[in-house]
């Protein structure tokens, strides 16, 4: 989106002259008052921090500098895209005593990678280069400061959340910037609100009302058309992980609740923030959380601390644990979608977008059973919204639960046209897609959307939560770290499932891998510490793990592995 706005607002001669015009621009907006402020939210000394998928993260008590920098650099956003954009004070499934910030770009998605490298910069810059740092970033994104901007700002249920939000105002308005500050939000319904107000009010309105009506009206709707609607049937327990899902679920609850009743745990009222509870937890310990009684084949979800993130699970008749997590729920979406396209007699492209993560067992039943193509992406929300967008259905969730599904603008159209116009079967086929569009956030993942998406199919397809489990058997697989002297010898091609460097590392996981049945294995570097990340996955879970441990041999001897050699057994 970078360069196509503000462009043609100012040719200017030369740079230089650019330069001075940015720099007087910025004297206008009172620089005094700019220093002053910034002075009021110091930055400590030595603290670096990178902007990445998920913006910054760190102990709050880092944070008011950050804050109050990205305050002003969401106005410059604004001005440069002529468009409103948001600011969200979360750290997500982090502990209690974190917080972090992300920016929101004009239609719900991520901030554009060349303003994280603003946001990193600005966000290190020292006192006296703020100046400096603002007057760069202007003229590098050809920003007309005359411009007006908007800003819209959310915050979830952090102790320290309500300061670190006042901080990001004093930035916006120092820098004369309007805002309008929405409180207590959801991470997706500050996505969702900035995608309202981007789009003149035609995506939905940039109210809570408006977020809960639209997606309650499109649930009832739907779910009006199932046929076993028996009450005890539809009802779930939701963990809240302690956070701001459990409260704007309480709030929306009356909307829906003619179509399913929702029984909240960890709802903030006594337990700490993601604390042995959240949809995090629950993935990675493969146990339901701390604070909810289960009864066998009752069905079960965890949102995480600013519910962007969705997993459902349940305990069969001999007190198993079951987690069902990304993959099966963009399995269970994806074919409902398909199927609803058949019955309408519509030929559009449908794609699901996995990481390398996703199970075997989910590819090849997207593949082979619901012939719905497949394609796979680097790891990173952004990656896969990016890839989803190029379908006229694109279904994109990581295995952890953060997901939703997009529609092009032409589909929606057309749909709504066949809602209207087809006959019998066909429309009604239709108008339940009509609904599921409406029903999905299509800004960003949203584990309330997404249940209520779940929700409303597995009640218009008859299916328990066993059912919907047994489409197909996850193949075990077993994740583990390496730690190396430096991450960057290890890079990687084809959505990271293959190692290009160091020489020697994919012919030997190659090997490696043909011991084994149904396997494969990849390596990737770590994002944010100097590990190695290695997946394996086998018929057996003995093999997977023999698997994981002698592809952890090979990173540990070829890319400089430090410390103690892996060792087998978990």
């Amino acid at each position: 989106m970078g360069g196509e706005w503000g462009q043609s607002d100012i040719c200017p001669e030369s740079s230089q002259e650019w330069t001075i015009q940015v720099g007087q621009d910025l004297l206008d907006m009172d620089l005094g008052a700019i220093t002053k402020y910034s002075a009021l939210h110091a930055k400590p000394n030595g603290l670096i921090l990178q902007y990445g998928t998920a913006g910054f993260r760190t102990k709050a008590e880092h944070l008011d500098h950050v804050m109050f920098r990205m305050g002003l650099l969401a106005v410059l956003r604004s001005k440069q895209t002529k468009s409103t954009i948001g600011v969200m004070v979360t750290a997500s499934h982090n502990p209690e005593e974190d917080n972090g910030v992300k920016l929101v770009d004009p239609l719900g998605e991520m901030l554009a990678p060349s303003w994280e490298e603003h946001a990193t910069c600005l966000a290190n810059a020292e006192e006296q280069d703020m100046q400096r740092v603002l007057i760069d970033i202007s003229e590098k994104e050809a920003v007309n400061l005359q411009q007006d901007a908007f800003v819209v700002i959310g915050r979830d249920t952090r102790p320290s959340s309500e300061k670190l939000s006042q901080s990001v105002i004093d930035g916006v308005t120092v820098l004369g910037g309007q805002f309008h500050d929405y409180g207590l939000l959801t991470t997706p319904q500050l996505h969702y609100m900035v995608y309202c107000r981007n789009t003149g009010g035609r995506y939905g309105k940039a109210t809570i009302e408006g977020y809960y009506q639209k997606l309650s009206k499109a649930f009832v709707e739907l779910t009006k058309q199932a046929s076993c609607s028996g009450d005890e049937y539809r009802s779930l327990k939701v963990d809240c992980a302690n956070g701001i899902g459990a409260l704007k679920l309480r709030e929306m609850e009356h909307y829906f609740s003619q179509g399913l009743s929702v029984q909240l745990f960890n709802d903030g009222s006594k337990g700490k923030l993601n604390h042995l509870c959240g949809a995090d937890f629950v993935k990675s310990h493969q146990k339901p959380p701390q604070g909810m009684e289960i009864k066998s084949n009752e069905r079960c979800c965890s949102f995480d601390g600013d519910a962007d993130r969705i997993v459902y699970y349940y305990h069969d008749t001999d007190g198993h644990f079951h987690l069902i997590d990304g993959d099966k729920i963009a399995t269970l979406i994806s074919s409902f979608l398909k199927e609803l396209l058949v019955e309408i007699g519509e030929s559009l492209n449908i794609g699901v977008v996995q990481t390398a993560y996703a199970n075997g067992s989910s590819t090849r039943y997207l593949e082979e059973v619901m012939k719905v193509p497949v394609y796979c992406t680097k790891t990173g929300v952004k990656h896969l919204h990016h890839k989803a967008q190029e379908f006229d259905i694109g279904v994109y969730f990581e295995a952890n639960g953060h997901g939703t599904a997009l529609f092009s603008t032409a589909v929606e159209m057309k749909i709504k046209q066949s809602a209207q116009q087809l006959e019998d079967k066909k429309r009604k086929a239709a108008k339940m897609l009509e609904n599921i569009i409406d029903l999905f956030n299509q800004a960003a993942g949203d584990a309330i959307s997404d249940m209520l998406v779940i929700e409303a199919i597995l009640a218009l397809k008859g299916l328990t939560v066993q059912q919907w489990d047994a489409l197909y058997t996850d193949l075990p697989n077993r994740q583990l770290k390496v730690q190396v002297a430096d991450r960057r010898v290890i890079s990687t091609t084809n959505a990271e499932r293959q190692a290009v460097t160091p020489p020697g590392l994919q012919e030997a996981i190659n090997d490696l891998v043909k011991k084994y049945k149904l396997s494969r294995a990849f390596v990737r570097p770590s994002g944010t510490e100097d590990v190695v990340r290695v997946y394996a996955e086998a018929d057996s879970q003995e093999s997977a793990d023999h698997l994981a441990h002698e592809v952890s041999l090979a990173v540990f001897q070829l890319a400089g592995g430090i410390g103690e050699r892996p060792q087998p057994g978990f």
